[in-house]
C-alpha cells in the first residue's frame, strides 16, 4: 500500500514540476514536491529519462483520448474541434507533451519548443507540416512514437473536418492546433487567475483559427 502511494505520488508531483519548469527539471525537485527522498523517486524510474517517458506518453495518451471522444460526441466540425482545445487545455496535459510532437517546420532542425522552457521566441516557419523525426534506433528511454502517431492522426480528422467544412482557415495544420494547446495552457500560481488566463487566451486562439468570409 505505502508503494502504490508513494508512485502516485511521484507520479502528481512529476506531473506539477514538468508542466510548471518543463522535463529539464531535476529528479530532485520532483522528489521534494512528492515529500519523499530522491532515493525513493529512483527506485521506482532508474534514470530521469523514464519518468520523462511515462508521463510523456500517459499525457499524449490522455489528449488522444480527449481527441476521440470530441470526434464521437459532437456532430458539427467546428464544434469538435473547438471542444477537443477546449477540453486538452483546461487538463493542462499541453505543457507535458512529448517534444518530438511539436517538431514542425520543412527544416530538419526546425522544432517549437514547450512553452514552459522559455523559448525567446515561439514563431514557427510559415505553414509548417508536421512530422515525427525519424531516429536511427530505439531505445527502451525514448518516447512512444506509436502514441504520438496515434496522437497525430486523430487530430488530423478534427482538422480535416473541420477544414472540409470551411470552418477551419485553410492554412491551419495540425501542428497549429498543437502549438494552440502547448501555449494556451499556462501554469500560474493561483489556480483561478491560470484558469481564466487559459480561456481568455484559448477564445484568442480560435478566434484566430477560424474562417472568415470572404467579401
Amino acid at each position: 500500500m505505502d508503494a502504490q502511494r508513494n508512485l502516485e505520488h511521484v507520479l502528481r508531483a512529476a506531473r506539477e514540476v514538468f508542466g510548471e519548469l518543463g522535463y529539464g527539471a531535476p529528479m530532485e525537485d520532483v522528489a521534494r514536491r512528492a515529500r519523499v527522498g530522491v532515493g525513493t523517486v529512483y527506485r521506482r524510474f532508474p534514470s530521469k529519462d523514464v519518468l520523462v517517458r511515462r508521463i510523456a506518453e500517459e499525457e499524449t495518451a490522455r489528449l488522444t483520448d480527449q481527441a476521440r471522444a470530441a470526434l464521437g460526441q459532437e456532430n458539427e466540425p467546428w464544434s469538435a474541434l473547438a471542444r477537443f482545445l477546449r477540453t486538452s487545455v483546461a487538463s493542462g496535459a499541453g505543457r507535458l507533451l512529448p517534444p518530438q510532437v511539436l517538431r514542425v517546420g520543412v527544416d530538419v532542425e526546425t522544432e517549437i519548443r514547450l512553452p514552459q522552457q522559455r523559448p525567446a521566441a515561439l514563431a514557427a516557419p510559415a505553414q509548417p507540416e508536421l512530422r515525427l523525426v525519424e531516429r536511427p534506433t530505439a531505445t527502451e528511454d525514448e518516447p512512444d512514437d506509436a502514441g504520438a502517431a496515434a496522437l497525430l492522426e486523430v487530430v488530423g480528422q478534427l482538422v480535416e473536418r473541420a477544414r472540409a467544412a470551411g470552418e477551419l482557415r485553410p492554412d491551419v495544420t495540425v501542428a497549429d492546433v498543437l502549438l494552440v494547446i502547448a501555449t494556451a495552457a499556462p501554469s500560474l500560481p493561483d489556480a483561478a487567475q491560470q484558469a481564466a488566463a487559459s480561456s481568455r487566451l484559448l477564445d484568442i486562439l480560435l478566434d484566430g483559427l477560424r474562417s472568415r468570409p470572404v467579401g
